[in-house]
């Protein structure tokens, strides 16, 4: 899909709020999933608990039925990437590391995050993947001023993960959101060429940013219930994401009522 400068849509204040509601929500909810994610609990049973919580909340799933998603949480463990779909059958194991990604609709607007966790105890090495790829994320984050170049962003998020020798996927990247679940532009998490050049933020621009790092190559394939994307080594991969309003004052990492750690 061509995404063109001239079709973003930049949000108001209000919007922003909104914005910031739903966002809230899905941060809460990722925060309980944490919890519940143990040794022997399904990811058909987070599915079904993080609908139950955003219903609860007055809100509506926004990835069920997205495309024909057939459920309102991504989970993807191990060397799953993204879009991993969740099932009574699949159960967490001790050593596991699964992103939560989810989203929902809240008075027309959406909000959109994911996380990364550890099942029980887990290798040293999937810790330190997990801290990167939220480092990088963070570091990303801080390049977001109105007027700088969007690739100075996707530049220090590529340039953070591929310091400690893990590969960014380019086959998947983040979006603008708002009254869609995904609107324009297209938000890479890495950069070819000159950094400085090509689109540059503004003000009311809200985008979601979400790096996917894989411990070994970058790329991916997709299984044959198409839409779970593995990485094609078998490496472990790590997902982490924000939705970002760019203002005046600085990024506003949506939902959160205070910068998190480290940024």
């Amino acid at each position: 899909m061509a995404l063109g400068a001239d079709r973003i849509e930049l949000k108001s204040g209000r919007e922003i709020g909104i914005l910031h509601r739903a966002n809230g929500m899905v941060l809460a909810i990722l925060e309980e999933l944490k919890k519940l994610a143990l040794p022997g609990v399904s990811t058909g049973e987070l599915d079904e608990y993080a609908e139950r919580a955003i219903r609860d909340r007055g809100g509506e799933p926004a990835f069920k039925g997205y495309r024909g998603f057939p459920a309102s949480l991504c989970t993807s463990i191990n060397d799953e990437v993204v879009h991993g779909i969740p099932s009574k059958n699949r159960l967490l194991e001790e050593g596991d590391i699964v992103s939560l990604d989810l989203g929902v609709k809240l008075e027309g607007f959406y909000g959109d995050s994911a996380i990364t966790v550890a099942v029980g105890h887990v290798s040293p090495d999937k810790v330190r993947l997990m801290e990167v790829t939220r480092e990088a994320l963070i570091a990303g984050i801080r390049q977001m001023k109105p007027g700088a170049p969007m690739g100075l962003m996707s530049a220090e998020i590529q340039r953070h993960a591929e310091k400690h020798g893990y590969a960014v996927v380019r086959d998947f990247v983040g979006h603008g959101i708002g009254r869609r679940p995904h609107e324009e532009p297209a938000v890479p998490n890495y950069v070819d060429g000159d950094p400085h050049s090509g689109l540059k933020l503004k003000n009311g621009m809200v985008l979601a940013v979400e790096p996917m790092v894989n411990a070994g190559s970058r790329d991916v394939r997709i299984a044959r219930d198409g839409w779970t994307a593995l990485t094609r080594d078998g490496e472990p991969s790590a997902h982490f994401e924000y939705s970002v309003a760019v203002t005046d004052d600085g990024p506003r990492i949506l939902g959160l009522d205070a910068p998190p750690e480290g940024s």
